[in-house]
C-alpha cells in the first residue's frame, strides 16, 4: 500500500474497543515481570507469526523482542542484557522465518530510495538477507561476540516456516553462512 492510498482506515478504536471486551476477563494481574521459564525470544516482527502460539508460551513465561527480521541490532543486545542481568532470564531462542520481506529488499537500493525521497540516507543498518539459516547463524554468532550477554551455552536458532507451522533448527556447524 503507498503512501497516498485513500482506502486505508485506521484501527484504532476497533482495537480500543477489543481491548475493553479483553479487560473483562483479565486474569493476569498475578503475573510476575521477571519470565517464568526464564526464557527470551528474539524473532521477526512478521505478522504471519505468533511466538506464542508457535512455542507453545503462555503469558508470563518469556521475554519476546521483535523487530524487522528478528535481526540482532544494538537494541535487541540492550534488551537482551537486561532480561539477563535484572530480570533472570538464561536461555534465548531466534525465530527466523521462510519469506521474510527482508529477503525482498537490498541495503543499498532501499536506502537510495529513501534518500532520493526525503533528501537523508538512514543511517542504521537494513540488515537485509537472502537466507534466514545464514541469518540465524549470523545471528548466534553475534550474541556469543558480545561481551553484555552472559547466559551464552542456552542459545539455539530456528526457521519458522510459514506454509507448514514447523521450525527447523539452525546449528553452528550447519553449512550456512
Amino acid at each position: 500500500m503507498s503512501p497516498s492510498d485513500n482506502s486505508f482506515a485506521p484501527n484504532t478504536d476497533e482495537l480500543l474497543e477489543n481491548n475493553r471486551r479483553y479487560a473483562v476477563g483479565f486474569d493476569d494481574s498475578h503475573l510476575e515481570v521477571n519470565p517464568k521459564r526464564q526464557l527470551a525470544v528474539v524473532g521477526c516482527m512478521d505478522s504471519r507469526m505468533d511466538t506464542f502460539e508457535i512455542l507453545g508460551l503462555r503469558h508470563g513465561e518469556a521475554h519476546i523482542i521483535r523487530n524487522a527480521g528478528g535481526v540482532i541490532t544494538d537494541d535487541v543486545i540492550r534488551s537482551l542484557c537486561l532480561s539477563q542481568r535484572f530480570l533472570g532470564t538464561r536461555e534465548i531462542i531466534l525465530l527466523h522465518h521462510t519469506d521474510c520481506g527482508l529477503m525482498r529488499v537490498t541495503e543499498d537500493s532501499f536506502k537510495a530510495e529513501l534518500e532520493a525521497e526525503i533528501g537523508i540516507k538512514p543511517w542504521w543498518a537494513l540488515e537485509s538477507f537472502s537466507d534466514p539459516h545464514a541469518d540465524v547463524l549470523q545471528s548466534i554468532r553475534r550474541l556469543h561476540a558480545t561481551p553484555f550477554i552472559t547466559h551464552k551455552q542456552h542459545i539455539r536458532g530456528f526457521v519458522y516456516n510459514v506454509e507448514t507451522g514447523l521450525l527447523e533448527e539452525v546449528e553452528e556447524n550447519d553449512k550456512a553462512g
